[in-house]
């Protein structure tokens, strides 16, 4: 070999180890998202699955995390809890991903959640039922408020409002158990009666039996815990029986998509607990999450063509809590993400302030919610 052809050996080895190397240095950071994309919970995760590809994309933009690309993952679990695991096992198994958000739905999480916790991946889940993070599990936690901080929120706003009875009507499902469960134990504490306790299935298309009998009873307000479409249908069939009663729902239909799928004119004046996403525009200019739920939903909005809506919000919430714990932790592995998401301390997210702890693995307070009323098919933030 001639000294010519040595030197381009050397040159030639020299690039194949800087290319080797940098190949290795940008091995992307792999996360994994579970989302009802389609099915009947579609209205949950479409704007989850489009707020985790904008996040990655905004994240790879500004330098990725710890230099490194962010990949998400996404299956669609098609509102069905069985996708939902299988979903899980192909994460684990065949993409190795360091965390999980998601699913969209309380079902789905608590049927993947033990996989979560036997593979030792974090967990953050975008479904609310207080049951998936009570107890603690060490490698679960989630995003959106939980049932009891909303059951709280309702029964405090229709107490200073005069009502001391309330009749029930709660959907049969993961969501809607949990939410029931927390009506019926709090409702002596504060200061509640319950007329009637009625259930419906989560494919019932008339609710009207349920409203008849409830509208025989002394309750001086409906409370009613559920996902579209059986709130909907349950606001247009309270209108076709002239049942007057004020009407309460859960978080679970905090999107436009609920006004739609009821009619604005059946939707006028309903309640509801939710997150201040929807409420933006409303909040003072000292709000502390102001600046940031309006960047949100301004880039959401320009790059979707759809109005914002909360449960998107938990999707944002999900995907910057492990961005911050891996920056905390100056590590993506799975154990030191846990350990980082555990001590995280005042985020500011979208659905309010998490502060997480070994015994706290949903990190809000009863302050994330605000009372909010259907107006003219928009949110107005009750004060």
């Amino acid at each position: 070999m001639t000294t010519r052809q040595r030197g381009h050996w050397c040159l030639g080895m020299a690039l194949a180890l800087i290319v080797s190397g940098t190949a290795l240095a940008g091995e992307p950071i792999r996360l994994g998202g579970i989302f009802s994309v389609t099915g009947p919970a579609a209205f949950l995760g479409e704007p989850e699955r489009n707020t985790a590809r904008m996040l990655e994309e905004s994240l790879n933009a500004g330098g990725g995390l710890l230099g490194k690309k962010l990949e998400i993952i996404v299956y669609d679990d098609e509102s069905d809890t069985t996708k939902a695991v299988t979903a899980a096992d192909r994460l684990l198994k065949r993409d190795r991903v360091v965390a999980v958000v998601g699913p969209s739905t309380s079902g789905s999480t608590l049927a993947i959640a033990p996989k979560l916790e036997a593979a030792k991946i974090p967990l953050i889940s975008c479904a609310a039922a207080k049951k998936i993070v009570e107890p603690v599990k060490p490698w679960t936690f989630k995003t959106p408020q939980s049932d009891l901080l909303a059951v709280q929120r309702i029964y405090q706003h229709a107490k200073a409002g005069g009502i001391g009875t309330v009749a029930l009507l709660t959907v049969s499902d993961a969501f809607g158990a949990a939410g029931r469960e927390e009506l019926k134990a709090l409702a002596g504490p504060l200061g509640m009666q319950v007329a009637a306790d009625e259930v419906y299935g989560p494919k019932d298309t008339d609710m009207t039996p349920q409203l008849t009998r409830i509208k025989g009873t002394a309750a001086q307000a409906l409370v009613v815990w559920g996902t579209n479409p059986g709130p909907a249908v349950i606001a247009r069939n309270r209108m076709q029986l002239g049942l007057k009663l004020p009407l309460y729902m859960s978080h679970g239909v905090a999107s436009k998509k609920f006004i739609e799928l009821a009619d604005p004119t059946n939707a006028e004046g309903i309640l509801l607990p939710a997150g201040r996403l929807l409420v933006v525009d409303q909040l003072p200019e000292g709000h502390p999450q102001k600046r940031l739920l309006a960047a949100y939903a301004r880039d959401y909005e320009a790059r979707f063509k759809q109005p914002v809506s909360g449960f998107g919000g938990h999707a944002w919430d999900a995907v910057m809590l492990v961005a911050q714990a891996i920056r905390d932790a100056r590590s993506a592995s799975p154990a030191a993400i846990r350990d980082a998401l555990e001590k995280i301390k005042g985020f500011q997210g979208t659905a309010g302030e998490f502060t997480f702890s070994p015994q706290d693995h949903n990190g809000l307070t009863a302050e994330a919610f605000a009372m909010v009323r259907i107006r003219r098919a928009d949110w107005e933030l009750l004060r």
